[in-house]
């Protein structure tokens, strides 16, 4: 089995070890990092390779940032979502790993909404989408492994009518996030729990966490080849639970092997 992990740890940094302690405890074999916040020569390469992991990132000083940890070396690397020379932000990296092709992925938040932000997060989103049909012709196993910031449906949402009109969750976020879906591309977590509200966020106030009042858009979206693996997928809430925490916690999901 290969176990694939992805999490917004809100500062590599301000959580280092808490993000030791996890690889430690969960032992995934491939860990998607979002919102690392430093630039790559300040990354902790060396404290992660004393657990058995390579690195892969893509740095950006205070924002963004993103990368692959991984317990063999990742091959084939890309830096940038296709499809925009302009776009500097530090928001994907991908990356062949062992026979997995793994994309970490910090989709823009979009607020407010409507506005200049929200047009780049639905124009992000569509390049996500044509680069996925190109990973899709490719006919390997792919994961799309991330922060999405959208909640898919209002089940993802533990208020649906308070957060209609925000970027996470208005109609334009999720026909964009359907669309991937629609080519073919299955939601790793719906694939094995269709029901129930199950989160991946809590904003820190007002004890969000604490009542249960989250959101899930931390997603793992697969192709065919890998969906056809996929043997479990779950929501590791023990980080979220501990001092100072990032206000994601991990989802992950385990593979057969080929």
């Amino acid at each position: 089995m290969t176990k694939l992990a992805s999490w917004n740890v809100n500062s590599v940094k301000a959580r280092l070890g808490h993000l030791l302690d996890w690889l430690k405890a969960a032992a995934p074999d491939i860990v998607c990092l979002q919102e690392i916040k430093c630039t790559e020569a300040d990354f902790p390469r060396l404290e992660i390779k004393g657990l058995g992991y390579d690195a892969v990132v893509v740095g950006q000083k205070t924002y963004n940032g993103v990368a692959i940890l991984s317990r063999v070396p990742a091959k084939d690397v890309v830096v940038t979502l296709p499809g925009d020379g302009t776009d500097d932000h530090a928001r994907y990296v991908e990356a062949t790993v062992g026979d997995l092709r793994v994309a970490s992925v910090y989709l823009p938040n979009g607020n407010p909404a409507p506005g200049d932000k929200f047009d780049y997060k639905l124009a992000w989103m569509k390049r996500l989408e044509v680069h996925a049909r190109d990973l899709l012709d490719r006919e390997m196993p792919f994961a799309l492994a991330g922060d999405f910031n959208v909640a898919p449906a209002d089940d993802d949402v533990y208020d649906p009518a308070g957060w209609k009109n925000d970027a996470l969750c208005r109609p334009e976020s999720r026909t964009r996030f359907r669309a991937l879906l629609n080519l073919g591309i299955a939601d790793a977590f719906r694939a094995l729990h269709s029901e129930g509200q199950r989160y991946t966020y809590w904003d820190y106030m007002q004890r969000r966490f604490e009542t249960d009042h989250g959101l899930r858009i931390d997603h793992i979206l697969l192709s065919p080849q890998a969906t056809d693996r996929l043997r479990q997928c779950d929501i590791d809430k023990s980080p979220r639970q501990r001092d100072k925490p990032s206000d994601h916690t991990p989802i992950w999901c385990a593979f057969a092997a080929p």
